[in-house]
């Protein structure tokens, strides 16, 4: 049986749920990857209205869709980062509150358990999202980085979150962190890391998404090779990065998606840089039989093609491993 297809909501949390899922449906995916903003899922909701979570199912199924994970990456982000203003326009009002960074982290903690608790009671393994970082501003080695400083952050990314693993254990869900520039893990070494602060709890893994390797020079195929039993959900993204020198670098030269100077940019699945081909042969090798999930983003075309596009691009390009050596019907044996 083919992976389930589904389409990740949070770049069209715009729509009322029921409008997308028509939609999603009319463009031939299997089921939808629930953004917890917007109207799609609501976890306060879920965990203090009886009927809301059967609602939800009942939303999809009208359209012959299914949800097999949820995603709080704009919470999450809050977690272990340098709170400032920035985080005022990602977050719920309760989240928020008086905008001190502390009870933020705090109050977006609780937030994350509360998924968890939420996530289970709609009646799915998997949450995906993000850690956020107290060190990602120091990426870049000037002025001189002691180590103490690299190690005090994974030390308050592990502290931060254990206490929210636990409740992840306690309800039967695991959390999958989409690696990724501005996180605790951006690349397989700071991935490594992170696993060892956090010291390789089970239900912690990854949510993998190859469009936030490639323009670094990270081997996205060697990611699902090296964390193979901790990919617990795949992200199908596209990035183009030039093969040419370029006025803005990997950095982005603080120009906006879509200006021409870059160095890469999102772009429709098939359209970019990323070798699909090697990761569907590495998630076959690897076991996973979860959703190959479409997170769309291209500045440069109308999104509900590129949404349909894409839909029948991952359908096109997924296939079985072969249970038999190819050339199993010469032996003799």
């Amino acid at each position: 049986m083919s992976r389930p297809v589904t389409l990740f909501t949070g770049q069209w949390a715009d729509l009322p749920l029921e409008t997308l899922a028509e939609k999603a449906a009319s463009w031939g995916y299997d089921g939808l990857e629930l953004a917890c903003w917007g109207d799609h899922f609501d976890v306060q909701r879920a965990l203090n209205e009886e009927d809301y979570c059967q609602g939800r199912h009942d939303l999809l199924a009208k359209y012959g869709l299914k949800v097999w994970s949820i995603s709080t990456h704009l919470v999450g982000q809050a977690i272990c980062d340098l709170i400032d203003d920035r985080h005022k326009a990602i977050l719920p009002n309760h989240v928020w509150g008086d905008g001190q960074p502390e009870g933020v982290r705090q109050r977006a903690a609780k937030e994350m358990m509360d998924t968890a608790r939420a996530a289970a009671k709609l009646g799915i393994s998997v949450v995906n999202g993000f850690t956020g970082s107290s060190i990602w501003h120091l990426l870049y080695g000037f002025p001189p980085i002691p180590p103490s400083m690299i190690n005090a952050g994974f030390t308050d990314f592990a502290t931060r979150w254990n206490p929210i693993m636990d409740v992840f254990d306690e309800v039967g869900v695991r959390f999958a962190l989409e690696v990724h520039p501005a996180e605790i893990a951006f690349d397989i070494a700071s991935a490594e890391r992170t696993l060892e602060a956090i010291g390789h709890r089970p239900s912690f893994g990854f949510n993998f998404d190859p469009s936030h390797f490639g323009y670094q020079g990270v081997d996205y195929v060697a990611f699902i090779l090296k964390f193979g039993d901790r990919i617990f959900h795949a992200h199908m993204k596209d990035v183009w990065w030039s093969e040419k020198a370029t006025e803005a670098g990997v950095f982005g030269g603080h120009t906006e998606f879509g200006d021409q100077r870059r160095h890469w940019d999102f772009r429709s699945l098939g359209r970019g840089s990323i070798d699909f081909e090697e990761i569907i042969r590495a998630l076959n090798r690897i076991g996973y039989n979860g959703p190959l999930s479409v997170e769309w983003e291209d500045i440069g075309m109308d999104r509900e093609h590129g949404a349909a596009e894409a839909c029948e691009f991952v359908k096109s390009i997924d296939f079985e491993p072969s249970n038999v050596a190819f050339d199993s019907a010469f032996s003799d044996d």
